[in-house]
């Protein structure tokens, strides 16, 4: 199984997938995209349906969209472990994620995932105020749940926290405010060693993205 990947620094996106495999210590290899160099869409060829990353190719299966991707993966590699087990909670979590998918797009653009950036703060609009408002306010409903246990979203990590990750490091990029509990939740995230590689390997890159590097 191949899981098609851009720059570590930069791609949230490859993020989500990679973070879920390691996680559960599913065999993979990857394959890394140069994104926004010329030659991105011939590297792309064969692999990304859509020109995008991530992308997984599983013998004769193509997957594309990191949520599609951990879907699959949850399917037919984890016997469904990737989502709670309570219906209630997997029916939020499944809308957690949806809305981090779909949503979130000024916080996004305004605060791109940049391993290599020293923590600063920058001025922020109303609009990324607003969805940095509804992230902390997801957060926290799901970590004062009182079935919650060992720290994550829902009890055992899950495809949420996976989803949500890019956020946690942005946040910390950023030096975004949080409350206290769900600064307890970033730093066990930060801390998880898939993570970590992943964060270091980001580090270690030499290509810059012009349009990712925020500097006030």
């Amino acid at each position: 199984m191949k899981l098609i990947i851009g720059n570590k620094n930069y791609s949230s996106w490859s993020l989500r997938a990679w973070l879920l495999l390691r996680y559960f210590d599913v065999d993979f290899d990857e394959q890394r995209i140069t994104l926004f160099t010329p030659d991105m869409h011939k590297q792309m060829e064969g692999f990304c349906p859509n020109f995008k990353v991530p992308a997984l190719i599983d013998d004769h299966i193509q997957v594309w969209d990191s949520l599609a991707i951990c879907e699959y993966i949850n399917e037919h590699y984890l016997k469904g472990e990737a989502w709670p087990d309570d219906i209630k909670q997997k029916a939020t979590a499944r809308s957690i994620v949806a809305e981090m998918h779909s949503g979130f797009t000024h916080l996004r653009n305004r605060l791109p995932m940049n391993c290599r950036r020293k923590p600063s703060s920058v001025q922020l609009s109303d609009d990324v105020k607003n969805d940095i408002t509804r992230i902390i306010t997801i957060w926290q409903q799901c970590l004062n749940n009182e079935t919650r246990q060992e720290g994550f979203l829902f009890g055992k990590f899950s495809i949420a926290d996976a989803m949500y990750i890019p956020v946690v490091s942005r946040f910390t990029t950023y030096e975004i405010d949080v409350p206290i509990e769900v600064q307890s939740y970033m730093t066990m995230m930060l801390n998880l060693p898939a993570f970590k590689e992943w964060q270091q390997a980001g580090i270690a890159e030499s290509e810059i993205v012009v349009e990712d590097e925020i500097e006030v």
